[in-house]
C-alpha cells in the first residue's frame, strides 16, 4: 500500500501551487468545455498532469486513468482489466463549483488492481481536509470514521441525479422525491460521499457513472460501513460500463429505497 501521508504531501503542494492561487481568479480564457458541455479549466488540467508525473513516481509501473486523458483516449480505462496497479483521478471534482468560487470541490484519487480498490483518497482544498481509506479503515485528518446509521426514509437527506435516466425511471423518481426529508445536490459527488462518510448526509442516486467520480467515494463509504448497489441489488463494480447506483449510509437505507422505486 502506498503510505496516505505521501498522498496527502503531493495534494497539499499540487492544490497550494495550482488550485488555490486559482480560486476566486479564474479568467474566461482558462475556462473551456469538453463535447461543448462539461465544463473544464487549465487547472483541471494542470492538476491532472501534475499527478500523473507525481504518482507514477510514487508507485513504479502503474497506469493512470485521469478524467481529462480520457476524455482525448478513452481506451485507457482497458488499464482496469490490466495486472497492474491503476491510479484513477478526478483533479477538481465539482468543476463548476470551482470556476464560481463556490468551496464544495475537492480532488479525488483512488489506486485499484485486479479489480479490486486498495485504497482511496478526497481531498478539500479550501478546509484542507483529507480523507481516505485502505485496510484499516477510514481516516479524517488522521481520525478513523466508522457509520452507525439506521436513518429512515423520512429523516433521509441526499440526491437523486436523474440527468441520464430514461423517462421511466425519472417518473418514479418523481413520484417518491417527497418521501424523503430533504434533496439537494453540492454540485461534487466528492463532497457527498465525504459527508455520507461522516453521516452528515444519508444516501446518492446516481446515473452515469465515470470511475474517476465514484471509485473513491464508494469504497470510503463501503468502508465506513455504509453500502452500494445497482437497482439489481449487486454491488459497483468500476471495471464495468455501468449505470444507476445508490450509495448510503447503511444496506437498510439501500433497500427501502430501492422497494419505493418498485412501489412497494
Amino acid at each position: 500500500m502506498v503510505n496516505p501521508d505521501d498522498i496527502r504531501e503531493i495534494l497539499l503542494n499540487i492544490s497550494k501551487k495550482n488550485i488555490i492561487p486559482s480560486f476566486g481568479n479564474l479568467n474566461k480564457n482558462q475556462i473551456s468545455y469538453k463535447h461543448g458541455i462539461d465544463i473544464v479549466t487549465d487547472v483541471d488540467i494542470a492538476v491532472e498532469i501534475e499527478l500523473n508525473h507525481l504518482l507514477s513516481k510514487l508507485l513504479k509501473n502503474s497506469n493512470f486513468i485521469g478524467e481529462e486523458t480520457y476524455s482525448k483516449d478513452p481506451s485507457i480505462l482497458n488499464y482496469y482489466l490490466s495486472e497492474d496497479f491503476c491510479w484513477t483521478v478526478d483533479p477538481i471534482d465539482g468543476t463548476n463549483n470551482f470556476a464560481k468560487s463556490k468551496e464544495k470541490f475537492a480532488v479525488m484519487i483512488a489506486l485499484t488492481k485486479n479489480k479490486k480498490i486498495i485504497q482511496s483518497f478526497i481531498y478539500k482544498p479550501i478546509t484542507e481536509e483529507f480523507m481516505y481509506t485502505d485496510i484499516n479503515g477510514v481516516y479524517l485528518n488522521g481520525n478513523k470514521l466508522k457509520l452507525n446509521k439506521d436513518t429512515k426514509i423520512e429523516n433521509a437527506t441526499g440526491s437523486i441525479s436523474v440527468k441520464y435516466w430514461d423517462k421511466e425511471k425519472r417518473i418514479k423518481i418523481f413520484e417518491i422525491k417527497d418521501k424523503f426529508l430533504n434533496i439537494n445536490s453540492y454540485g461534487s459527488i466528492g463532497c457527498e460521499y465525504f459527508d455520507i462518510a461522516l453521516g452528515q448526509r444519508n444516501f446518492a442516486i446516481l446515473s452515469r457513472l465515470h470511475p474517476w467520480d465514484h471509485i473513491p467515494g464508494v469504497f470510503i463509504v463501503r468502508r465506513a460501513g455504509g453500502h452500494d448497489c445497482h437497482f439489481d441489488k449487486l454491488e459497483y463494480k468500476f471495471y464495468h460500463n455501468s449505470n444507476n447506483l445508490i450509495v448510503s449510509d447503511s444496506k437498510k437505507l439501500n433497500y427501502e429505497i430501492l422497494d419505493l422505486m418498485k412501489g412497494e
